[in-house]
This record gives C-alpha cells, sequence and structure tokens, in this order.
C-alpha cells in the first residue's frame, strides 16, 4: 500500500503490525518486519492476536443479546473482519457504535469501510484516548450515543499501550464515571501471567528496543479497571477461554479479558 500525505512508512504502529497478524493489507515493510520479529521471538503471538480479535466479537454479540445497542469502541484500529458495529447491527440493525482512534490511516479506512445499516448509526472520531473530555463531549459522540441508556465501552487491546504515567486506571475511571448504571465495559489487556517466564523474557526481550509503546500487566492490576462493575461470567480470564470455543485453544495466552457490568 502507498503511504497516504503526513505519514512516515518506516516508523512501525502497532494498530498496523496487529493488522498484519490479523492477516491483513494495510501494513508497511516496517510493521510488517516488527511483526515478524515478535512472531520469531515469541511464538503464538499471532494466534493470540486472533484471538483476541474473537474475544471482541463475542462480546459485542453476548452484550447485543442482552439487548445492548450502544457501543463507545476505543482504539478501533484499522478495520477487518468482525468489527462492532457488524457484529452489533447483525444482532441489532439499530445498533449505534462510535469508533475512535488517533490514527489518520485507521480513520480514513473506518471512513470508507466501517458503513451503517439504515436503522443504525456510526461515527469516527480522531482523538486520543488519554483526553476522555474531548472524546465524551465531542459532537459526534453526543448525536450518536444517548447518554441516558446502556452503553458499552470497549477497550479491548488498547490500555497496553498507555503508560503509568498517564494513569490508565484513572482513564477508565473518567469514562466509566459518564456511563448510566447498566452499562458494560469490554476489556483485554496485554500480561505476562499467564506464559512461562522464559517465554515471557523473550518477549521483553524482542520488545525493550521496539518504537511501539506496550506495557504488561498483571490480573491484579487489570482486575482493578473493574472497580464499580461487576465482572459477568467467566470473569477475568485467558482471552481464549471468555465464552465459547476460541480460534487457537492450544496457544500461549498473552491476554486477559473480561466484560463487566456497572452497578
Amino acid at each position: 500500500m502507498s503511504a497516504p500525505h503526513g505519514i512516515n512508512p518506516n516508523i512501525p504502529h502497532s494498530a498496523r503490525v496487529y493488522d498484519y497478524w490479523l492477516g491483513g493489507k494495510d501494513n508497511f515493510e516496517a510493521d510488517r518486519r516488527v511483526a515478524e520479529q515478535t512472531m520469531a521471538a515469541v511464538p503464538g503471538i499471532r494466534e493470540s492476536a486472533r484471538n483476541n480479535r474473537a474475544f471482541l466479537g463475542r462480546a459485542v454479540r453476548h452484550l447485543s443479546r442482552l439487548g445492548v445497542r450502544q457501543f463507545l469502541d476505543l482504539g478501533t484500529g484499522i478495520p477487518s473482519q468482525g468489527n462492532t458495529h457488524e457484529v452489533a447491527q447483525a444482532e441489532a440493525p439499530e445498533s449505534r457504535v462510535v469508533y475512535v482512534d488517533n490514527d489518520p490511516i485507521v480513520m480514513a479506512h473506518a471512513r470508507a469501510l466501517l458503513t451503517s445499516t439504515p436503522e443504525g448509526r456510526t461515527a469516527y472520531i480522531e482523538a486520543d484516548v488519554r483526553e476522555p473530555r474531548t472524546i465524551l463531549e465531542h459532537p459526534d459522540t453526543l448525536a450518536t450515543l444517548d447518554f441516558t441508556q446502556p452503553i458499552a465501552l470497549v477497550m479491548v487491546a488498547i490500555l497496553m499501550h498507555i503508560s503509568d504515567a498517564d494513569d490508565p486506571e484513572g482513564l477508565v475511571k473518567a469514562y466509566a464515571q459518564a456511563l448510566p448504571a447498566g452499562s458494560y465495559l469490554v476489556l483485554s489487556h496485554l500480561t505476562l501471567d499467564l506464559i512461562d517466564k522464559r517465554t515471557a523474557d523473550d518477549y521483553v526481550s524482542a520488545t525493550s528496543s521496539q518504537a511501539m509503546h506496550r506495557t504488561p500487566r498483571t490480573g491484579e492490576q487489570i482486575s482493578r479497571y473493574f472497580d464499580g462493575f461487576d465482572l459477568l461470567e467467566p470473569g477475568l480470564v485467558a482471552v481464549s477461554k471468555w465464552r465459547e470455543t476460541p480460534l487457537f485453544p492450544d496457544e500461549p495466552a498473552w491476554m486477559y479479558a473480561g466484560v463487566g457490568r456497572k452497578r
């Protein structure tokens, strides 16, 4: 693919690395190089990424069947199969989704590919998830979502890109405070808890020199994001074990996942 104006194809980006792992084509040589280097050092991480994508679909489908019709998807990533609005609107065509990302390539593809059903609505905001007020008060957000009705806050594989200095726990609380009771948090996060120490060390070694920032966190740290929420069964578990059958059940689990309902 050619690089749009203002995009440096020589600098890898996490969304495009993830796109490569999912089998997409919207990535550059720099992204593919990082993706392949990481896969060589830590076999199974591509399959874990695909399990994570499958978790998104299962969670959105489950919430849709519980009656949720509104979704705020933070850190959208490059559109792939099973996007949030596709899953939600397949269950309920009137579903509404706001996508948020700060990568111009992501948003260019989002506007072209993430088209809503006539009954529903999608909006796309180019913004930094570390600025909750900008997103929550954005005119497109307010025109799409009704904050008096339950909303599913989707934070799938996004908080691992937020450093401790940027207070990810505080960010989750800022978004959660804006949601009415009965809303949901859909979250997955990179962890090293679920793999053996040697593989964890290999991962740290493989990624320590990469420009992209990723912070693995423990299950205890990740569970704190659900303060004020009641976790649905089966709780906070390996991403491959959150309901139904995973795509790659035998691959190492690199991520925790959970869905909680706001009290």
